[in-house]
C-alpha cells in the first residue's frame, strides 16, 4: 500500500524559513508525495523564495486571509488520500513521511495518525532540540482535554476525515488544531499512535497565534474542555479517567489565570466543582504542600500561599 500523500505548506512572511520547509518535503524517502504551498498575501520574501523551486512544487498566492482559511485553500489543491501539513517556520525529517505510512500499513483503519514533535527552541543563534512525549493512556479524548495531541505538522490525516467535518474552522483565532481535532473525535473518526517522531515545531517567536494573546488562548481551551465534557456526557462516554482530565486541565488553566485575572480563575475552579465535587489536581501543577493547602482551604488561600513562596524564594539582584 503506497497511497499518495500531499505535503501541504501555507506560508505568511517566512521568508527566514519557507526554503528549509519545501527542502525538507521534497527530499522526504516516501516517494508517493506533492508538495503545494499557498502563500497568504507575504509581504517579505517569501513569494521570490517559493518561486525558486518551479515546477518541482506546486504553488499558488492569494490575498492575506488567515491561516485555517490557506489551509482549506490547501486541501482544495491536493490529490493524495492522505495529507502532511507543515507550518511555513517548521520542517520534517526526511523519513517522516514513510514511518507514519509504513505504520498506517499495520493500522489501515486509522485516519489520523499523531506522532511527537521535536521541539527546536531557537534563542538568537543558536537551537536546540527535544521530543515532546504524548504520555499514556494513549485515549484521544484524554489526550485532547490534557492538550497532548500534537501540532498540525505532526500528524498524517486521512484528507476524507477531514473533509467530512467541514475542513478547518475559518474564524477560529488560535487553538485551530484542537478546535479541528474536538470535531473529529465527535465525528467518530480513528487515531491511532505512531512513536516515531518526524516534525520539528520551531519555537521561535512570541507572536504565533497561540502565544499572541494569553487570555483568548484560555477562553478557547477552555470553551474545548467545555464542548468535550458535554459530548463525552451526551453520549455515555464519560469515564472518571476522561473527567478528570477535563478538570485536571481546567485547573491548569486557573492557576496560569490567576496571575491576571483572579476573578475569572476562580470562575473556572467553581466551573471544576460543578463538575466534580471530589476532584483533586494532581502532577507538577499541584504539589504536594499545595494539594494539602487546596483540599483544606481552597483554591483562593492556596495561590495566595504560592504567591508568598514566590516572592520569598525570588533571587535579590545583586546591586554595586
Amino acid at each position: 500500500m503506497f497511497p499518495k500523500v500531499s505535503i501541504l505548506i501555507p506560508c505568511y512572511n517566512a521568508d527566514r524559513w519557507i526554503q528549509q520547509a519545501i527542502e525538507s518535503a521534497l527530499n522526504q524517502t516516501y516517494s508517493n508525495t506533492e508538495v503545494i504551498v499557498v502563500d497568504d498575501g507575504s509581504t517579505d520574501r517569501s513569494v521570490e523564495i517559493i518561486k525558486t523551486f518551479s515546477d518541482r512544487i506546486n504553488w499558488k498566492t492569494q490575498p492575506n486571509q488567515g491561516g485555517n482559511v490557506t489551509r482549506n485553500r490547501l486541501l482544495e489543491l491536493s490529490t493524495g488520500e492522505w495529507i502532511q501539513y507543515l507550518d511555513s517556520d517548521d520542517y520534517l525529517q526526511p523519513t517522516k513521511v514513510e514511518q507514519q505510512v509504513q505504520y498506517l500499513n499495520q493500522n489501515p483503519q486509522a485516519d489520523i495518525i499523531y506522532s511527537p514533535s521535536i521541539f527546536e527552541y531557537w534563542n538568537h543563534d543558536t537551537s536546540r532540540q527535544e521530543i515532546l512525549p504524548i504520555p499514556e493512556p494513549h485515549d484521544p479524548w484524554i489526550l485532547l482535554a490534557r492538550w497532548y495531541l500534537p501540532q498540525t505538522g505532526s500528524p498524517l490525516w486521512r484528507k476524507q476525515a477531514i473533509l467530512d467535518v467541514g475542513g478547518w474552522k475559518p474564524d477560529q483565532p488560535c487553538c485551530q488544531e484542537h478546535e479541528l481535532y474536538l470535531r473529529l473525535l465527535k465525528a467518530g473518526q480513528r487515531f491511532e499512535y505512531c512513536p516515531d517522531a518526524g516534525s520539528i515545531y520551531r519555537q521561535w517567536s512570541e507572536s504565533t497565534v497561540c502565544k499572541r494573546d494569553k487570555s483568548e488562548t484560555f477562553r478557547q481551551r477552555l470553551a474545548i474542555e467545555d464542548a468535550i465534557e458535554q459530548h463525552l456526557k451526551e453520549t455515555h462516554q464519560l469515564t472518571p479517567e476522561r473527567l478528570h482530565a477535563i478538570n485536571q486541565a481546567r485547573f491548569e488553566c486557573a492557576r496560569m489565570i490567576w496571575l491576571t485575572n483572579r476573578s475569572w480563575a476562580t470562575e473556572v475552579i467553581a466551573k471544576i466543582q460543578q463538575s466534580d465535587r471530589t476532584f483533586l489536581p494532581s502532577g507538577s501543577a499541584a504539589p504536594k504542600t499545595y494539594r494539602l493547602t487546596y483540599k483544606l482551604f481552597g483554591f483562593p488561600i492556596a495561590e495566595h500561599i504560592a504567591t508568598l513562596k514566590r516572592s520569598v524564594n525570588r533571587p535579590v539582584s545583586a546591586t554595586h
